[in-house]
């Protein structure tokens, strides 16, 4: 797992269809292939109606293709049954949204610990301890008692990516993570990620519309009608977003 060469994803000729067998079927993803490595920081951009949040449903495995291999950590997914890829998805991937999600009637602290309540029941004091340390690299640890609704946008998303991050795991996907922040606001959060990406060297995947912010990326992906139109690798981009005031 320390070999940063190691693939995390890959996908081989993945296809996705809607409407199967019916006269509207639709094939939303043409044959995708692609691979994400260990500590890779990459944008995936497109249009809307490109085929972006199918196939990042597809990577998270939230949803199965219809023809082609998808691998996590060398496993082939496609003939896994539901237990066994919601296994996969929580040991291995965290998931950044737009909206984070976050439960108003928890504190801060105990959303963060909430992938490890769901996966273990009552967190043992290595996991608060974990989750503190977290929110401390974010910014928040004087918040842990704070309520979600007490927060900024911007700092509800750094919850939500120290969340993510409780399971340590190989893969984060954000989707549009700060679709609802302002340019400052914005720029800090994406920092937050390239900080973990480098620090843990953790494959961080990006769905953003914001150029200023693909800009960044050592990788940019763009999709175009369910097709790769273009795999661009900057490795050691030194572009940097302007932190918050």
């Amino acid at each position: 797992m320390s070999d940063m060469a190691q693939p995390v994803l890959a996908l081989e000729a993945l296809k996705k269809s809607y409407n199967i067998g019916k006269p509207n079927e639709l094939e939303v993803l043409h044959g995708i292939d692609l691979s994400i490595k260990r500590g890779e920081f990459t944008a995936l951009v497109g249009p809307s109606g490109s085929g972006k949040s199918t196939l990042l449903n597809l990577l998270g495995l939230l949803d199965q293709p219809t023809a082609g291999e998808l691998y996590l950590m060398g496993q082939p997914t496609r003939t896994m049954d539901d237990e066994t890829l919601t296994a996969m998805r929580s040991r291995h991937i965290g998931f950044v949204f737009q909206f984070h999600h976050l439960i108003p009637a928890f504190n801060v602290l105990d959303n963060v610990l909430m992938p490890m309540m769901i996966r273990h029941g009552r967190p043992n004091a290595e996991m608060r301890e974990r989750a503190l340390q977290l929110l401390d690299q974010v910014g928040l640890l004087k918040f842990t008692d704070r309520k979600p609704g007490d927060l900024s946008g911007g700092q509800q998303q750094r919850v939500a990516i120290a969340r993510a991050l409780m399971t340590r795991p190989d893969l984060i996907l954000a989707d549009e993570p700060t679709g609802n922040l302002d340019t400052q606001t914005a720029a800090g959060v994406f920092d937050v990620f390239r900080q973990f990406n480098e620090a843990y060297g953790c494959a961080v995947l990006i769905v953003t519309h914001d150029p200023r912010l693909s800009a960044t990326c050592d990788r940019t992906i763009t999709l175009i009608d369910g097709n790769i139109a273009s795999d661009v690798h900057e490795p050691g981009n030194t572009a940097q977003t302007s932190k918050p005031g």
